[in-house]
């Protein structure tokens, strides 16, 4: 089986701004969601359906920094919130040829979810972070979890100087992802109860 979209990341200099900055863009309230200990990092969650979630990712103050740097380049963001990877679910990371730079499988645990996640050495993966990370949950997922609002991804547009060979080295496709020549950027075309939105 071809991976498939697992969820996007949207970062935040801070957890409640970009929590905020959701739920304004939005309308609707975050689901609670929990801390990485191992990134020194913290998040909260928005379902986008059964299987797919959103979730706004930010440094958490309170934790240790971890010796290594944190993933989806947090350790060097700076601005507003803004959406900063997407990740794709496999059911084995082991059988994927993948580009060395997207890094090895980190195990990680929280509460009862555990997971496997490609973490490159850097922070940050290939094509300024927009090559997507590659997960295998143990069993467990969150998304079944989350209130369903009414929210789904309709469009993933990424843009980048090299557009051509980011798509050409996705280990799957999905009909929603668009690619366009131009800046390095990601942007979410949601639909809500209140409309489509675009972040």
């Amino acid at each position: 089986m071809q991976p498939v979209l697992d969820h996007v990341a949207i970062a935040a200099a801070s957890l409640a701004e970009g929590v905020a900055w959701v739920e304004a863009q939005l309308g609707v309230r975050m689901a609670p969601g929990g801390e990485h200990p191992a990134m020194g990092t913290h998040n909260r969650l928005l379902s986008l359906g059964p299987s797919e979630y959103l979730e706004v990712i930010a440094v958490n103050p309170q934790a240790e920094r971890p010796t290594y740097p944190r993933w989806f380049g947090l350790d060097d963001f700076a601005g507003g919130p803004r959406p900063v990877a997407w990740v794709l679910r496999t059911a084995d990371l082991a059988a994927l040829r993948l580009p060395a730079a997207v890094g090895p499988p980190m195990a990680l645990r929280r509460g009862d979810l555990a997971w496997r996640l490609t973490v490159p050495a850097s922070g940050q993966g290939p094509f300024d972070g927009l090559y997507p990370a590659l997960i295998e949950w143990a069993d467990a997922h969150p998304a079944p979890r989350l209130p369903d609002l009414g929210l789904r991804l309709l469009r993933l547009e990424i843009s980048h100087p090299e557009i051509t060979a980011l798509a050409a080295s996705l280990p799957g496709r999905d009909a929603r992802i668009g690619f366009a020549h131009g800046a390095p950027a990601l942007r979410l075309r949601l639909a809500t109860p209140e409309g489509e939105r675009l972040l």
